[in-house]
């Protein structure tokens, strides 16, 4: 694969590229007072200039004025928007002069162009796609999303205070996974891209976009950068002592403590990249037209887990300890891996300020204090 840097010109030139090749452009953009991601048409819709700044149920942004492309992290919307939408039609009955007529909704192969994907958005997409197609039941209209993208990554140059990617071996730079990716440089009045390719598709296009080719010096700006945002992170996680730790861990009063803090509100499931709760939901017009669709859902629901007249998880400590569990250790006997990236999403974006790096911390100091 090459590597090459360009100017801001020419990193400019990328998103119309990709959106005169077919592609829907996804990127981030400033929207109802967060960075998300959202439909993009050209470079001066990214967060240009802006900041956040993320803590325990804290987020905000500021505009800094400067013409930094990427100095921001992960906001609360994931790709899983786009590649398992929130709400999908499945079915459709309607009347007809013959009876019933049943219409299955068909998969949409709809292109889609990610850019400013972080690697721990990269490793969740892997992770989902072995959830959703390395299966023997694989969903084909994940599958026909996830398909037709085209990824453009963005390695971190800032981390903030909730991620922990580092220790989850998902960042903050990319390896793998990618079609695109690039390192903004900016020192001084140098502000370059540094743009690598990972498939045959992204070295296509970045053959478009110019520039020069990378040197060692090129090389080893990037590589410092990933070191510089690495002695950022403030927050880390062992996965593998995650996964024994839980495995033994179900009747612990820890999960009494995290009850009465936790408001199963669902927001960290709903922000994480992985999750993968649905239910299905069958409704009928005023016209007689029903339809099904895929919805999701949250194991924090008290209705997810309705079984036989009654809920099998009824207690708020009982749901918080299922999502932990699986997440962190369970998920491993699924699908091979853990199903944290390390985002910190789920962090910023509880409103009791949960801290899930800190309820393994508390477990593992009372294995140590037991052993």
């Amino acid at each position: 694969m090459t590597t090459r840097v360009v100017g801001t010109g020419g990193f400019d030139a990328l998103i119309p590229h990709l959106a005169a090749a077919g592609y829907t452009v996804i990127g981030p953009t400033v929207r109802d007072g967060v960075i998300a991601y959202d439909e993009i048409d050209r470079a001066s819709d990214l967060p240009i200039g802006w900041r956040d700044e993320q803590g325990p149920a804290s987020y905000d942004i500021r505009d800094e004025g400067d013409d930094a492309y990427f100095s921001f992290v992960v906001g609360p919307r994931t790709l899983k928007h786009y590649l398992f939408p929130a709400r999908q039609t499945l079915l459709t009955i309607e009347h007809a002069e013959t009876g019933l007529r049943f219409t299955s909704e068909e998969p949409t192969a709809k292109r889609y162009a990610f850019v400013g994907v972080r690697p721990c958005e990269l490793a969740a997409m892997a992770i989902q796609d072995t959830v959703f197609l390395d299966t023997p039941y694989a969903d084909p209209h994940y599958g026909a999303r996830r398909g037709g993208a085209f990824t453009v990554a963005v390695n971190c140059t800032v981390a903030a205070s909730t991620c922990f990617c580092a220790s989850m071996g998902t960042g903050p730079r990319a390896f793998e996974g990618y079609d695109l990716v690039v390192t903004e440089v900016v020192d001084g009045d140098r502000h370059e891209f540094v743009i690598e390719s990972g498939s045959d598709a992204g070295a296509a296009v970045l053959a478009e976009l110019g520039g020069r080719e990378a040197t060692t010096d090129d090389d080893d700006r990037v590589a410092a950068i990933a070191a510089t945002t690495s002695s950022q992170l403030q927050r880390s996680m062992d996965p593998e002592v995650a996964r024994d730790l839980l495995a033994e861990s179900f009747d612990d009063d820890l999960w009494d403590a995290v009850a009465q803090r936790c408001l199963s509100c669902t927001n960290c499931t709903l922000v994480c990249p992985t999750c993968f709760c649905n239910t299905i939901e069958d409704s009928t017009d005023l016209l007689g037209t029903a339809s099904r669709q895929r919805r999701w859902d949250s194991c924090f629901n008290r209705e997810f887990t309705y079984l036989h007249g009654h809920a099998v998880r009824s207690s708020t400590k009982s749901r918080y300890r299922q999502w932990m569990t699986h997440k962190l250790s369970y998920w491993y006997d699924q699908f091979g891996s853990s199903g944290c990236v390390g985002c910190g999403r789920c962090i910023t974006w509880c409103p009791a300020a949960i801290d899930i790096t800190e309820e393994v911390a508390k477990l593992s100091a009372r294995e140590e204090v037991t052993a």
